[in-house]
């Protein structure tokens, strides 16, 4: 196989993730910091967040997928009229299958205006440093072999090899909340909107070649309502573009006390292939939270033709402060 046929399969497959779709977690229908930058500080009063998200998609396949993320923000109050969230947070993804790396540090800000009424509007701007890398120098060429003696030449002839190189690049994203609680009657509700790579970064491990990053559109909203005395339903909804790919998320969460049980639907709307799928996977939640931490699980049961793939595992632990300007502890709002 030749560099520029191997390029090709890494192209195709090692860049779907990357061109195609961003990094998508099951849980982010209530880790929301995954999709919008606007979660920084949401908890309010001074809080501090912080969180680990671990995935493995498609254990039982040659292109396993593992992706980990991790963030930590607070919230800065100073009146009801001055309040912002600053955050940091750092994903990393490696393929199996051509050993595909991609790493990312984004830095955030989100400013908290008062609308009245209960009302908050909380715009953001994130920015952040992306690494995108394949290990295609560690690959023995075609041109390399010598078949006859068995001796392999270290240096191959194809133009490609000298060009191949880790790319940096730098990431802006913004997004925006639009939130509501009524704490008379333990009812909230938010929408919000994401929008990633407005730089529309380069990723091309290439030199000399360009790759935009197509722009990634996240539109969300939940409904939280109580439900018998001190439990609670929140309703979840999240939509996503990118390029020619769609991922609508719809689902319910369900806390009762210290215990959450999820279910969500993933599908794909637009159906761009008449073959496609309209859900493609049925997820399952489970978690707990014990004092300030809160612990989840999730499967992933895919309802597509890809095959045997032992679905789509994932783990988080997240913790909040207490709330350190309120006469009594307050709950989360997620």
């Amino acid at each position: 196989m030749t560099f520029r046929q191997l390029l090709l399969v890494g192209t195709v497959i090692g860049f779907w993730t990357a061109k195609a779709q961003d990094p998508i977690f099951t849980q982010s229908n209530y880790i929301q910091e995954t999709i919008n930058p606007a979660f920084s500080g949401f908890e309010d009063n001074d809080r501090i967040g912080a969180g680990l998200l671990s995935r493995v998609q498609w254990p039982n396949l040659d292109l396993q997928i593992n992706t980990q993320y991790a963030f930590v923000n607070r919230s800065y109050e100073y009146s009801p009229s001055l309040a912002f969230g600053l955050g940091v947070n750092a994903v990393w993804q490696y393929e199996s299958f051509n050993n595909y790396n991609y790493a990312q540090v984004n830095f955030n800000y989100a400013h908290r205006i008062n609308l009245n009424n209960g009302w908050y509007f909380r715009p953001a701007l994130e920015v952040g440093v992306g690494n995108k890398s394949n290990r295609f120098r560690n690959l023995t060429l075609a041109d390399q072999i010598n078949i006859n003696s068995g001796f392999i030449n270290p240096v191959s002839v194809d133009p490609f090899v000298d060009r191949v190189n880790t790319r940096f690049f730098m990431d802006i994203n913004a997004g925006f909340i639009i939130e509501k609680e009524e704490s008379s009657n333990g009812i909230a509700y938010w929408l919000g909107g994401a929008v990633r790579h407005l730089n529309r970064p380069n990723i091309s491990i290439v030199e000399g070649e360009r790759l935009p990053l197509d722009i990634f559109y996240s539109f969300h909203g939940n409904f939280r309502f109580p439900f018998l005395l001190d439990n609670s339903i929140m309703m979840t909804t999240n939509l996503m573009v990118q390029g020619p790919y769609n991922r609508l998320d719809v689902g319910a969460i369900f806390q009762l006390r210290a215990i959450l049980l999820g279910l969500t639907a993933a599908t794909n709307p637009a159906r761009n292939d008449g073959n496609e799928h309209l859900v493609t996977s049925v997820n399952a939640l489970v978690g707990f939270e014990y004092d300030t931490f809160r612990f989840g699980f999730s499967y992933d049961k895919n309802t597509s033709n890809i095959g045997r793939t032992d679905g789509v595992y994932e783990l988080s632990v997240t913790y909040l402060s207490r709330c350190r300007r309120c006469n009594t502890d307050r709950s989360r709002k997620r």
